[in-house]
């Protein structure tokens, strides 16, 4: 590790409170999307603290070590949005439902920060709006450009908002997507949102809710890539210091679970509903304003390490095969904290092409393409892409006919038997 490639941040993000303390100590990991070809495996990899602080102050929960974001983002940065059936079709859905819910006017401007390859703002675009995304992993955004959607590839904040609105005019919605819990710096990025919309528009943002982590026991989206797991009483106070405030809040399903926080600028046009409200009491309900409760947590996924051991080393010992289905970034976190490497799970199976034939850092497990599963044929198969788990499982239902079983990692390791139940209760 060199101290040029990260740093520790030990104030909030969101109040610039340096009362912090960890609750949280994973182990140090290398960058989870940053996959490696044949040709680098043998290089050696730095990894980096994966240590989350809990700000007693305002009750926000982060990440300490910041890690390089032209590490993270603009070297071969390989997920893809439209390689997600599933996140496809949510995004669609979202689309169809702000139109709807807002009335938004057709031709007018809608912009998303982190835009990735432009799917979401593809739904707006056929819709009749104008659309401009806002990305750094400079290859995707070259290819989103390619294919109709305009997309800066860049960091977005207050200078490059300053920028847009002056050469394209306010923005009437501006969205994002499972972006803004990796942004060191997020008092930059709400700056320029503040700026860049009209006096009426609206910004809506995505991200995972630690709500959902905690009662799940799913700590691998604690990586490199997100600095801030966000719980709705932090984000109202911060939200408001820069001339924010939050109308309606959503739980829903991407990303294993999130939040659909809707915001305007002070004094716009529409009301707060009861579901701001609603969500503040359950997480009063839930301790999440203690650090107690995170250091709790911490035990548990300790406990769930241990018993997805003790499991995955039995059926080795009884001479099955074992692999792993997804290669997402969250897998390197799982991988690395349970200590589980090629010589536990055999290879791993990936939908996004962009990852075959490459190897999972730290883990170094081998990435095929998904139609190996039928081909080699493995006894078990740990579902490493668990947000996608109910989706993959109903696609292989052929592996499943044919002998193989799939396990779930979290929150409680088990083998799926039944297979047909397990669709009716997740479905």
């Amino acid at each position: 590790m060199t101290t040029s490639d990260f740093y520790f941040r030990d104030t909030c993000r969101l109040c610039e409170s340096s009362d912090l303390e960890m609750v949280i100590e994973l182990t140090p990991t290398p960058p989870g999307n940053y996959v490696l070809t044949a040709d680098e495996i043998e290089e050696k990899r730095p990894s980096y603290p994966l240590e989350v602080y809990f700000c007693n102050d305002c009750d926000h929960i982060q990440l300490g070590h910041v890690v390089d974001p032209k590490i993270l983002f603009q070297r071969r940065y390989t997920y893809v949005s439209s390689t997600s059936p599933v996140f496809v079709a949510h995004l669609q859905e979202y689309s169809v439902a702000m139109i709807e819910r807002f009335a938004l006017e057709e031709g007018t401007l809608i912009a998303d920060i982190g835009s990735n390859d432009g799917t979401c703002l593809r739904f707006f675009k056929a819709a009749g709006f104008e659309v401009l995304g806002i990305d750094p992993a400079t290859d995707i955004a070259g290819r989103a450009s390619e294919e109709g959607i305009e997309t800066i590839p860049d960091f977005f904040g207050f200078k490059k908002a300053q920028y847009l609105r002056k050469e394209r005019g306010p923005a009437t919605l501006i969205t994002s997507h499972n972006v803004l819990a990796h942004v060191d710096d997020l008092s930059d990025i709400i700056k320029g949102v503040e700026h860049w919309l009209s006096d009426d528009g609206l910004f809506v943002m995505e991200v995972g809710y630690f709500v959902d982590v905690y009662q799940k026991v799913w700590f691998d989206t604690i990586y490199h890539e997100h600095l801030d797991y966000h719980t709705l009483a932090p984000l109202l106070g911060f939200l408001a210091r820069h001339d924010l405030e939050v109308i309606e809040v959503e739980r829903i399903a991407p990303q294993g679970g999130s939040i659909r926080v809707i915001s305007q600028k002070k004094g716009g046009p529409y009301g707060t509903d009861a579901s701001v409200d609603n969500l503040l009491e359950l997480e009063r309900s839930l301790e999440m304003d203690r650090p107690e409760t995170f250091r709790a947590y911490n035990q548990r996924v300790n406990e769930v390490r241990d018993d997805l051991g003790t499991l995955l080393i039995d059926l080795k010992q009884q001479g099955y095969s074992i692999a792993g289905y997804g290669a997402p970034t969250k897998a390197t976190t799982m991988l690395m904290h349970f200590g589980l490497s090629q010589e536990m799970l055999d290879f791993t199976l990936e939908d996004n092409p962009l990852k075959h034939g490459c190897f999972l850092p730290g883990a170094m497990i081998p990435i095929l393409p998904a139609d190996e599963l039928y081909v080699r044929k493995p006894d078990y198969v740990v579902i490493l892409a668990w947000n996608f788990a109910h989706s993959i499982i109903k696609k292989h239902r052929r592996y499943h006919e044919e002998g193989g079983r799939f396990i779930l990692p979290m929150p409680v390791p088990r083998i799926v038997e039944q297979l047909d139940t397990y669709l009716r209760q997740t479905q």
